[in-house]
């Protein structure tokens, strides 16, 4: 896709590795509808909104589909996990080529203030402002997500921390100076 029609929105070589991890479309039992949008214009789709951060209903005709089909794909490849397994499978590429450097890690985590009123929100009992879930990501030394997660807004950033950290590799140099790679238990 990286030097084809949607170059201009797809980087290279990103489209090889989101091909595999799409789940292919369902056919209706009954036959008939529309010819199905191919997943290649639809992953451009939602690229781009996802890049530009533009509305679902402000999708370019360019792309030749509704904001429904793209959002609707968008939801249904997000159920299956399609874009956790892509971050993967793009920092396993990344770290096979040496790109990632977690010689300093660094560990954020930020609220966002609602607006608009909290209905469905937490609360802060002691301010009483009412905020959306906290984001907290994991970078390496030179700014990539390495791990992002949502928690709720009152839990303590250590517990944020723990499932950030479960399952990846740890280095630890004990007072010998002996260099160990573990990896927490998932």
């Amino acid at each position: 896709m990286g030097r084809g029609t949607w170059s201009w929105i797809v980087p290279d070589g990103l489209w090889e590795i989101a091909e595999p991890l799409i789940p292919p479309s369902k056919v209706r039992p009954q036959g008939g509808g529309t010819q199905d949008t191919p997943d290649e214009t639809l992953f451009a789709a939602i690229v781009y909104v996802l890049v530009s951060g533009c509305a679902w209903r402000a999708l370019p005709p360019c792309f030749g589909i509704s904001k429904s089909t793209a959002h609707r794909r968008f939801l249904i490849w997000s159920r299956a996990g399609v874009w956790g397994r892509l971050h993967e499978a793009v920092l396993h590429r990344l770290d096979d080529v040496g790109l990632i450097d977690v010689s300093r890690v660094v560990l954020d985590s930020a609220h966002v203030r609602a607006k608009k009123g909290a209905s469905s929100q937490v609360r802060a009992p002691w301010t009483g402002v009412s905020r959306v879930p906290r984001c907290t990501s994991c970078s390496d030394a030179n700014g990539l997500p390495l791990v992002v997660g949502v928690s709720a807004a009152n839990t303590h950033d250590s517990e944020a921390l723990k499932p950030m950290v479960e399952g990846h590799e740890q280095l630890s140099i004990p007072v010998d100076g002996t260099v160990q790679v573990t990896t927490a238990p998932r």
